[in-house]
């Protein structure tokens, strides 16, 4: 995949629209200077070349009851394309799975899950976690505070 160069306009629209998704065309063309049609023009593109992958809400995960975010190191065995592909087709059927990462290293996978509770995140590795195939050992680390939380990518 080749790496796309934005120009003024598009860093300035890609800024705004990562601080606020819901941003109307009108307030946004004004934010950039640009006229409403060449704005909106330029926001298609975007999402046409894939920059803008999806516009989404942030959810407070605490204020919905989930008290606990932890990390998971994942390993498998034995380790290979058909496991790993059927762990990662197991792991999008898990909800409380919100993010789910090849890595390197000791283990396959590095997990971002949200949890209930303490006795929640217990259930949940015995009953979904541990009774997905060829998993053969997770390793938590669980959030004790969240220091910083972005999905604004720099644009320098």
């Amino acid at each position: 995949m080749s790496q796309i160069i934005l120009d003024e306009y598009d860093k300035k629209i890609v800024k705004y629209l990562q601080e606020d998704s819901s941003i109307s065309n009108i307030d946004l063309s004004k934010k950039i200077g640009l006229a409403p049609s060449s704005c909106l023009l330029r926001v298609k593109n975007l999402k046409e070349q894939k920059v803008l992958k999806q516009f989404t809400a942030v959810v407070d995960e605490k204020l919905l009851g989930y008290e606990i975010t932890c990390f998971a190191k994942i390993s498998m065995h034995p380790l290979n394309r058909e496991t790993s592909n059927q762990f990662i087709q197991e792991a999008n059927k898990i909800p409380e799975i919100v993010e789910c990462y090849t890595i390197t290293g000791d283990s396959a996978f590095m997990l971002k899950i949200v949890a209930k509770n303490f006795q929640y995140y217990r259930d949940f590795i015995f009953d979904k976690l541990l009774s997905v195939p060829y998993v053969s050992n997770i390793e938590t680390s669980i959030v004790v505070a969240t220091e910083k939380k972005t999905n604004s990518i720099p644009l320098e």
